[in-house]
């Protein structure tokens, strides 16, 4: 081996070293953020000696996870006595996971009536970034052979329930997703900006959306809208299956039943009280 080759060597075994300890270290710091977050859920206060001393780690490597943590709105500094404490952005991501625990429990009724009165598949799907998520399913007697949408990320152009969380997500956000390039699944599927925004108008002046062949041949969808107790939609309820029983004679009927069961789950997470 030549000496290039043994330099050469030597560098690359250098790089890996140091990418490792680069991945423990942020590891490590991932773990000493969450760990403050644990002592002020625990003390409800405290200052950044206290939290060195928990962490077993210097005063300034606590300073500075405190202010990471103050940047992203975790934790929140009582300017008066210096001491931190859990912030607003906590409960915004508690929030969160609670509207989708909640969903998923006031849903499972809702979704089993609708199913086995439809005998198609049923879904609930929220919003996960630029995508929609279905974090409920139920089947109908005739969907036995239906595909398992369960935890699925589906795109929201192309999908029923992605309509209608498209369409009523705030215009900055819509507008921002409708900016990208949109992909085609099928010859159906809609690309184009002008012709989506018209298509995202009529769900919110019908109540509701459609999909027919639009993410996967023979497959057709109807999809409402779920809200919260402040009127926010924060889910979609919909009815999926084959196109030869989803079809122009039945969609009408399903769709009306659809908005029925949007309307008893949204009642369900204390919208109209």
């Amino acid at each position: 081996m030549t000496r290039t080759q043994k330099q050469s060597e030597g560098g690359e075994e250098h790089q890996q070293k140091q990418n490792g300890r680069g991945a423990a270290s942020a590891v490590q710091s991932v773990d000493r953020a969450v760990s403050v977050l644990e002592i002020l859920a625990r003390h409800g206060e405290a200052g950044v000696t206290e939290i060195a001393d928990e962490l077993d780690v210097h005063k300034s490597t606590a300073f500075r996870l405190l202010g990471v943590l103050e940047n992203r709105g975790l934790v929140a500094q009582a300017k008066d006595r210096g001491k931190y404490y859990l912030g607003a952005g906590v409960l915004r991501l508690a929030g969160a996971a609670a509207v989708r625990l909640d969903i998923s429990q006031e849903g499972v009724p809702v979704c089993r009536e609708l199913a086995d009165e439809l005998g198609e598949t049923v879904n609930i799907a929220v919003l996960d970034d630029d995508a929609a998520v279905n974090i409920m399913q139920a089947r109908g007697t005739a969907s036995v052979t239906a595909q398992n949408w369960l935890g699925r990320r589906t795109p929201l152009h192309a999908t029923s329930s992605g309509k209608v969380l498209l369409a009523h997500m705030s215009p900055t956000l819509r507008e921002g997703l409708l900016a990208r390039s949109l992909p085609r699944f099928t010859e159906r599927t809609i690309t184009g900006t002008s012709a989506l925004r018209a298509e995202l108008e009529a769900v919110i002046e019908q109540g509701y959306g459609v999909t027919i062949e639009e993410l996967e041949l023979g497959l057709a969808a109807v999809a409402a809208p779920v809200r919260a107790h402040d009127g926010k939609v924060i889910a979609s309820i919909s009815v999926s299956g084959p196109v030869y029983r989803l079809n122009g004679d039945r969609l009408p009927e399903l769709a009306k039943r659809t908005v029925a069961a949007g309307a008893e789950l949204s009642r369900r997470m204390g919208y109209g009280f």
